[in-house]
């Protein structure tokens, strides 16, 4: 009994005797020593997916490693948020999520396999967009208010990627704002969703900017509004839902790294550092701004902060939505 005492005490100092800490802080200071991966919950396409290989093109050539982006979606983002909720805690798999997935889940699914605050550590903030209210050009209305005036003698529909998803939930709040009853069109993604609007099955869809910059650009798509409370500096011709007569209502998702949970605190500096110097890059600042993104850098704790403020913004919305999901 002694002697397995007298190892444990050896095993637990071992550490501490030759190079003054211990291991993971060690191997953290080298990091990255082998590739990291970048999971996004997301289909390939969208904003997440989007910002996620920007950023990871960048971090590979300054930490001289493979950055891989691998897309797992797959129920409203959880299956891939799941993955990374079981990796290592060494930094080398990181999540990329936004306030849709990271901040609704917990209140969305009753039965999550995972906590969104116990099981990620918050790594760093990449950007912050709005969402757009989409059409097709040929739409009846070519405002905001003009939906919202229509909705009230009409029924339009709205698409999208499935029940409790920030698009759905914005149609929530449009149809709360509004005052009108826009029927909700759940779809497995928004992409499909967005085929059904090009199509013309549905009328309108709330999507991420980035996702149909090039659409807006060409004309394919007509941009009626977006969710934040000031115009996009990127598309300073799309007017604000607020500018519509609706003043409260103001939307613009942030989007960032997660870690599992217990991951070195000086891993996470470390990347939350090299982030940052990513996000100033000249480069990296057009694409985003492409995308119709601002870059947003904080540190960890700040984003620690505005998680934990999201996820009660958002549970307010779900249980206003009375959407639920096993």
């Amino acid at each position: 009994m002694r002697l397995g005492i007298l190892k444990k005490v050896i095993f637990s100092v071992l550490p501490f005797l030759f190079i003054g800490g211990p291991i993971s802080e060690l191997r953290a200071d080298e990091f990255p020593s082998k590739p990291v991966k970048i999971l996004v919950p997301q289909t390939p396409g969208g904003a997440s997916d989007a910002l996620a290989r920007i950023v990871a093109q960048k971090l590979g050539e300054k930490w001289q490693q493979s950055v891989v982006v691998e897309n797992r979606p797959g129920a409203g983002g959880n299956v891939g948020m799941e993955l990374v909720a079981l990796a290592p805690a060494d930094g080398y798999t990181l999540l990329m999520s936004y306030a849709g997935s990271h901040a609704i889940n917990g209140a969305l699914y009753k039965n999550l396999p995972f906590n969104v605050e116990r099981d990620f550590t918050p790594v760093a903030t990449l950007a912050v967009l709005p969402f757009v209210l989409t059409s097709k050009p040929n739409a009846p209305f070519k405002s905001a208010k003009e939906l919202a005036e229509m909705g009230k003698t009409k029924i339009f529909t709205f698409g999208s990627a499935g029940n409790g998803s920030v698009n759905h939930l914005l149609g929530v709040m449009f149809n709360t704002t509004a005052g009108i009853k826009m029927e909700h069109i759940p779809y497995k993604g928004a992409a499909p969703a967005m085929q059904d609007l090009m199509g013309g099955q549905i009328d309108i869809v709330f999507t991420s900017l980035p996702s149909v910059a090039g659409s807006i650009k060409s004309g394919t798509l007509q941009a009626v509004a977006v969710t934040s409370g000031v115009r996009s500096k990127n598309f300073p011709t799309i007017p604000t839902i607020a500018e519509s007569g609706f003043k409260d209502f103001d939307v613009t998702p942030w989007f960032g790294l997660f870690a599992p949970a217990k991951t070195p605190p000086n891993v996470i500096r470390k990347i939350n550092q090299d982030v940052a110097e990513v996000l100033r890059n000249p480069e990296v600042i057009e694409k985003f701004n492409s995308q119709g993104a601002d870059p947003f850098i904080t540190q960890p704790n700040e984003f620690a902060l505005i998680v934990k403020k999201d996820i009660q913004k958002w549970g307010e919305v779900v249980r206003t939505s009375k959407a639920q999901i096993d």
